[in-house]
């Protein structure tokens, strides 16, 4: 049964319940709703709560164990001999699933009889052809085991869609029964409601803890992993970033160092254009402009975090990037050849602050608007001028959190990948020009895991490890910025 089906099913169920509770609430009083403790619709909403709760609660955690289950039920029948050298379980439970589903795929676009997908002993280049008429994805050779173990993939599945479907619908009608049974005129249903939804609201605000945790954990395991199998001194001193995939280039060198520099060397120029820029916005929007400029002027700046950062990378690969050139490339208006192509530092750099802006102007506008009236009139009495009260008294007091501000716009920039892959290049090296195409940690993760990554190698792994490292990097820095917020904030009455 489609996904969608059953949750329409569940909802249809709690509709019902809704329904059905409410009219038997006020048929027990017979229509009379002052002499029921609760308000009919209480009564409805506790049979619809108790049907579509515990229904939505199973289908989660079955989607969430099912893999689990059907991988290991696969990775059993497949035994050691199938595993190729350079290969590895993972890689061919993957092959299996593929082609799993590209039997799924042929039964549907008809090219495939149903008795020959369940046949496990039918031809293996029968089977090939078929997928690939059907336009599915064959990565790799389908062997009669590999076909044995995707239909068993697909038996499994289909079989655990099925009895999930039952348990969830069983589970909607049973907490609906139960809650029409509980409806009579002296059950407190506005109490299970408000606590039912407390518990709800408790379990929302958990999710983000358990992701967290979540990602954590997945980040570790696989980093531990990693450094098994590569040096720890190695990654964290070398200066190289060379993987070796093939295995027939020599050892890879997997050195997060020049990644960290690059990082940190667009970061700064990124900066260098935000700061300033989002700085004197601020100061000017909340200091200088009319209410009527700045009901105009905010908006269309902080239009700019609205932006998607892919449309900023094309941004900096066709317009930026040219420009600069333009200027400082080859044959340039300024006669210097400072940089060769239109991928460089400066170009990911300039772009990167420009969408940092709004960040910057944003948080600053509201952190100086902040600081009291009072202040700015004890300045102005005093006979300090305009400016001099920005400088002296405004800036000095909303300071702490404009530099929170700058610490968390960093964080932005530290995690950014899309303007840095079109923008940067991919060249991992130390280097002080800023002419010069870098590349980042955030680039080389998603460069790592394209593809059909061997989860055994460490050439995978390091994506890991070099997750791990930013997480860090990013969590300092805004632990670092909530402290200086909190630690420099001034109470004002």
């Amino acid at each position: 049964m489609p996904l969608l089906w059953l949750v329409l099913i569940v909802l249809a169920i709690a509709a019902i319940g809704y329904v059905v509770a409410r009219s038997r609430a006020l048929a027990s009083t017979g229509g009379e709703s002052r002499t029921l403790h609760s308000l009919p619709s209480y009564y409805g909403w506790n049979a619809a709560m108790k049907a579509a709760v515990p229904a939505f609660g199973i289908l989660v955690l079955w989607l969430l164990a099912q893999p689990f289950y059907v991988n290991n039920v696969v990775s059993g029948m497949i035994p050691e001999s199938v595993i190729d050298e350079g290969s590895s379980r993972n890689l061919v439970i993957a092959e299996v699933r593929r082609t799993a589903e590209g039997i799924e795929q042929a039964l549907n676009a008809g090219v495939l009889d149903p008795t020959l997908a369940n046949d496990p002993n039918a031809d293996v280049a029968e089977i090939t052809a078929r997928l690939k008429e059907a336009g599915a994805i064959v990565t790799g050779e389908i062997t009669q085991i590999k076909l044995q173990a995707a239909q068993s993939y697909r038996s499994v599945s289909a079989s655990g869609g099925l009895l999930m479907a039952a348990l969830v619908i069983l589970a909607a009608l049973a907490g609906a029964a139960f809650a029409i049974r509980q409806t009579h005129p002296n059950f407190w249903a506005r109490n299970t409601v408000e606590n039912g939804i407390r518990y709800l609201l408790i379990a929302a605000a958990s999710i983000a803890v358990l992701t967290t945790v979540g990602i954590v954990f997945s980040l570790v395991f696989n980093t531990v992993e990693f450094f098994r199998l590569y040096p720890f001194t190695d990654f964290f001193f070398g200066t190289q970033w060379a993987p070796s995939f093939s295995g027939r280039g020599g050892s890879s060198e997997l050195g997060v160092l020049p990644l960290l520099w690059g990082t940190l060397y667009i970061s700064i120029v990124a900066l260098m254009v935000a700061v300033p820029v989002g700085l004197f916005a601020a100061i000017y929007l909340s200091e200088y402009a009319s209410s009527r400029v700045r009901s105009i002027a905010k908006p269309l700046l902080e239009i700019l975090a609205g932006i998607p950062t892919i449309v900023y990378g094309l941004f900096a690969l066709l317009t930026v990037g040219p420009l600069l050139v333009s200027f400082f490339g080859d044959g340039g208006w300024l006669g210097v050849s400072w940089q060769g192509g239109g991928r460089a530092v400066i170009t990911a750099g300039l772009v990167m602050g420009i969408m940092l802006i709004p960040f910057v102007s944003s948080l600053s506008d509201d952190i100086i608007n902040a600081v009291p009236q009072s202040m700015r009139d004890g300045s102005y009495g005093l006979g300090a001028t305009k400016s001099e009260t920005i400088r002296q008294v405004i800036i000095p007091a909303a300071l702490p959190g404009i530099v929170g501000a700058i610490l968390l716009a960093a964080s932005r920039a530290i995690g950014e990948t899309m303007i840095v892959v079109l923008g940067a290049g991919a060249a991992a090296r130390l280097s002080l020009n800023p002419f010069e195409a870098m590349t980042t940690v955030t680039a080389k993760i998603v460069s790592q895991l394209t593809g059909d990554s061997d989860f055994a190698s460490p050439e995978a792994l390091v994506a890991f490890a070099l997750g791990m490292t930013l997480f860090v990097i990013t969590l300092g820095l805004n632990v670092f910025a909530l402290y200086i917020v909190r630690k420099y904030r001034e109470q004002y009455d």
